[in-house]
């Protein structure tokens, strides 16, 4: 008896050691996951992720949205940081080949006033708003509050093609009155003393409406998810802890910013972080806030989001 709990204490003791050995010998997924960011607030939450310490990601920021996603579609991307609806024409584009990871930033529009003669969305009334963004969620979301107001229509809104152009004719005082997205509104501030913020559009957006306003989201190839969960899943961890440090609106916040080529200048970073509206929200509450975001960018332009709701999988589980 003694002899054969020896032969099974000695085999059993022999398949740990190949096991062991074999665990030895297989490498975790060493996968370099590319990540694309925009120039901009939709590219702040992954600064922190570019200092060297995650070898893991390799991390482009560009400054063409239209550049950035043809390169996602064609595969150069694995995830990528873009407006909110672009999401949805990918998943579209590509036959739900497209999933959102999180939400990465809320609302960054404003209406700057070199003057004091607006103080409510009614003061608008009669008014030459200049704006950016004709054609795409600026657009739509300066109609939805001008409509939910009851004023669509009462006033006339200028279109101009960047939103460089537009800061730099409100820091010569040559616009008394623009909507820009941040970080122009702080760049555009900073040179011209007599600019303030009129009106947060993210302020009055949640004042007619009850779901956030959402304009920047990761998503990733749901392709690439499938091969890399855990990677993905590391990813969102980061991403996470990227935006917390984004926001504690530090020097160290600031820097990283700068140094990815995010923003130009330090205090132009540093001073528009708070009106930058990072986040990264996941799970149910990402679904439901994009799920109502949808709806209201579906009912201002189909095209907008690729003609068409997402289907439900277009958001990660």
């Amino acid at each position: 008896m003694k002899r054969l709990i020896s032969v099974i204490l000695a085999a059993l003791l022999l398949a740990a050691a190949f096991a062991l050995a074999g665990c030895a010998g297989k490498d975790p997924d060493a996968t370099v996951i590319r990540i694309a960011a925009l120039k901009g607030p939709t590219g702040m939450g992954v600064a922190p992720l570019m200092n060297g310490s995650y070898s893991q990601y390799n991390v482009t920021i560009g400054s063409d949205p239209s550049a950035v996603t043809s390169q996602f579609i064609s595969g150069e991307y694995d995830v990528a940081a873009l407006p909110v609806n672009v999401a949805s024409v990918l998943y579209n584009k590509l036959d739900g080949d497209v999933v959102i990871l999180g939400i990465t930033t809320l609302g960054v529009l404003y209406v700057l006033e070199n003057g004091s003669e607006i103080d409510s969305v009614s003061d608008l009334v009669g008014k030459t708003l200049y704006a950016t963004g004709q054609g795409s969620t600026p657009e739509y979301v300066l109609n939805y509050i001008l409509k939910k107001n009851g004023i669509l229509g009462g006033v006339t809104v200028q279109y101009l093609a960047e939103h460089s152009e537009l800061a730099t004719l409100m820091a010569n005082g040559d616009v008394v009155l623009g909507m820009m997205p941040e970080p122009n509104v702080t760049s555009s501030m900073m040179l011209n003393q007599d600019l303030r913020v009129a009106l947060d559009l993210t302020e009055e957006w949640n004042k007619v409406s009850d779901h956030q306003l959402v304009q920047g989201v990761l998503v990733a190839r749901r392709s690439f998810v499938k091969e890399h969960e855990t990677l993905i899943r590391q990813l969102m961890k980061d991403y996470k802890a990227a935006a917390d440090i984004i926001n504690t609106g530090s020097d160290e916040a600031a820097k990283m910013i700068v140094d990815a080529g995010i923003l130009p200048k330090l205090p132009i970073a540093k001073a528009a972080i708070p009106r930058c509206n990072i986040v990264f929200i996941t799970g149910r509450e990402m679904r439901k806030t994009l799920t109502d975001m949808f709806e209201v960018l579906l009912s201002a332009d189909p095209k907008s989001i690729g003609g068409k709701l997402p289907g439900s999988d277009i958001y990660f589980k």
